[in-house]
């Protein structure tokens, strides 16, 4: 079956019955790459509840705040699984760092992008290389970056198949899932952060902001992802 005829097969679907087909489809070569975020979360939810062998996986750039660190050991605990996380090459941090500063995201786009590339993208291509198909908790309602989001989408940049079951939700259906089920989240989405990457480039937002407002806030809305999502 064609990206194009499973993703009309599955637009407006269910993300469980996203995740099942997902599962039929791929099997062993379908991977989750989590970041810990509220969606995320709900997702690892589904596959735990479920019981789909999907191996789980993550990024740690090196930057993270202490609570990420928290909640991925809480989440382990919960579900009973291992997310195994994957660590940008020691060379290369070291390498930007002492030509750019430690810093050096805040200097340009350019170099912000560098950063990104260097502590996410490059350990992803990493963690998806044995997968033919990855699951992430993209939403169209996220940011103007978002709004073309589909269930099913080709991913040119990775050469994979990305898997996106709550693209159609609303943060109000995310946020009511972790309630209804007890999904644990991280604190600091109670205090004003929505959309939680490195410390050094997240900050809290007020309510009129949308959510990822917080993020590289210094940039347009329309610069605002790191380079893992470039298809979406």
């Amino acid at each position: 079956m064609t990206t194009e005829a499973l993703r009309s097969e599955l637009a407006g679907q269910a993300p469980e019955t996203v995740l099942r087909r997902a599962w039929e489809m791929f099997g062993e070569g379908l991977v989750f790459a989590t970041s810990l975020a509220a969606e995320d979360q709900v997702i690892t939810e589904m596959i735990a509840r479920n019981r789909w062998p999907i191996p789980l996986v993550t990024l740690d750039t090196g930057r993270l705040f202490p609570e990420t660190y928290d909640l991925l050991a809480e989440t382990e605990r919960r579900y009973g699984v291992r997310i195994q996380v994957f660590f940008p090459d020691r060379a290369a941090v070291e390498a930007m760092v002492a030509e750019s500063g430690v810093n050096l995201f805040r200097d340009s786009v350019a170099s912000r992008k560098r950063c990104c590339q260097v502590r996410k993208i490059e350990p992803l291509r990493r963690a998806l290389a044995p997968y033919a198909a990855w699951i992430c908790g993209l939403r169209r309602g996220q940011s103007v970056t978002r709004a073309e989001v589909s269930e099913i989408e080709d991913d040119a940049a990775n050469g994979r198949v990305k898997i996106n079951p709550l693209a159609a939700w609303s943060e109000e259906q995310v946020w009511g899932t972790i309630a209804a089920r007890g999904i644990p989240y991280n604190p600091l989405h109670d205090r004003g952060y929505p959309s939680i990457g490195c410390a050094g480039c997240t900050r809290a937002v007020r309510r009129t902001e949308e959510v990822r407002a917080g993020r590289w806030w210094w940039e347009a809305p329309e610069q605002k992802e790191c380079g893992l999502h470039r298809g979406s």
